[in-house]
């Protein structure tokens, strides 16, 4: 970082937004692909993605509006109806930066205003591993997802508490789901002490989610983390490298400590049932 801080504008934003539609996007052609039953969709809308996994997925949302004008009443009419047919509530996740006369047409079409959620960025410098860090093995993915889900469950209890609560098995789907990514680990005294990922998408580092395992939390298992994928993000090419934290939460605390610049808020837009979903932001799998 070298002291030279980030500052994001409406381009900068919308390449961010574009990334994050193209990973949900990605991550529920998984899920579709692991289910087979062909209930799930991916469609277009507006410039960003409308998509549905499998019942109460965290990648059952609409992403990336706000940079291509208004949707399409009608194009938004049908996706709504497809979210409907699946008994499943229509949650659009609208950032700050986006043309604001889209949250004017969602909240006038019944759309209500649930939650936010903030993203965070940094250039991508060099870096090395640290020491306590690796990459997970092939043979490790099954104890990975496992205790990744199972640290996500203990909420780190800082900052404005969440509205989102998944089930083990849910969780663990959304994360083997996650198309592309890259997975680490940490260990403390020969134990598996916490675990993250990252996506490169078209130069940017998405931190897709990190957890710690409770009983190794303020440790800086998660500092140590965000440094191997920063490393590794360099490594592959990435200039910026972006993460999604709940606000005021310790995972916003620890990222910015890393360098990381609040970028803007998402406001997360709700019409139906209130959602539980979430791209699997840092702050959700608990610190």
């Amino acid at each position: 970082m070298d002291g030279e801080r980030l500052f994001c504008g409406t381009a900068l934003a919308e390449r961010i937004e574009r990334a994050e539609a193209r990973f949900v996007a990605a991550c529920s052609d998984a899920a579709r692909l692991r289910l087979g039953d062909g209930r799930g969709f991916t469609r277009p809308l507006a410039g960003g993605v409308a998509t549905f996994a499998e019942a109460g997925s965290p990648f059952n949302k609409v992403a990336g509006l706000g940079f291509a004008g208004l949707p399409d009443p009608a194009q938004l009419g049908e996706v709504e109806a497809a979210f409907a047919e699946l008994e499943a509530p229509v949650q659009v996740e609208l950032s700050q930066l986006a043309d604001p006369s889209v949250g004017a047409f969602l909240t006038a079409r019944g759309y209500r205003l649930e939650s936010y959620e903030n993203v965070l960025g940094r250039r991508v410098a060099g870096g090395s591993v640290p020491g306590d860090v690796r990459a997970c093995r092939e043979d490790e993915l099954e104890t990975w997802l496992s205790v990744v889900a199972g640290a996500s469950l203990v909420a780190d209890g800082q900052g404005l508490p969440s509205t989102e609560h998944f089930p083990r098995e849910l969780l663990v789907n959304a994360l083997r789901d996650m198309d592309g990514v890259r997975r680490y680990l940490a260990e403390r005294d020969g134990e598996f002490a916490g675990g993250a990922s990252f996506r490169v998408t078209g130069g940017i580092a998405q931190f897709t989610g990190a957890a710690t395992v409770p009983a190794h939390r303020r440790r800086g298992v998660q500092t140590a983390l965000l440094r191997a994928r920063l490393a590794a993000a360099a490594a592959a090419g990435c200039d910026i490298a972006v993460v999604t934290t709940q606000p005021g939460s310790k995972s916003q605390q620890n990222v910015q400590r890393q360098g990381f610049d609040l970028l803007y808020a998402r406001a997360i837009l709700v019409k139906g049932t209130s959602a539980t979903s979430s791209s699997g932001a840092e702050s959700r799998q608990a610190s």
